[in-house]
């Protein structure tokens, strides 16, 4: 759907895995940054997603990293990396 594909993993005691799509669908289904930016954000497997050309990746990273905390899925000490693919 959209043009840009996105790999996403989180760190795991020094082990870099693919975030579960039952993390991304919650992000993606209710975004509470009030970023209308992230709207274009469709998550497809796990690790995977694909969003807009205006998506910025550092800002998304950080948005997600701070709802996947907030919803208990992502370690305090854990970091996300996003890779355009």
């Amino acid at each position: 759907m959209f043009a840009r594909k996105i790999r996403i993993e989180y760190e795991d005691h020094s082990r870099k895995l693919p975030c579960p799509l039952k993390w991304l669908d919650s992000f993606s289904m209710r975004n509470f940054t009030n970023a209308s930016v992230f709207d274009d954000t469709l998550p497809v497997s796990d690790g995977r997603i694909e969003i807009g050309a205006n998506v910025p990746l550092g800002p998304l990273r950080d948005a997600m990293e701070d709802w996947f905390r907030r919803k208990g899925y992502l370690p305090r000490d854990s970091k996300l990396s996003l890779e355009e693919i």
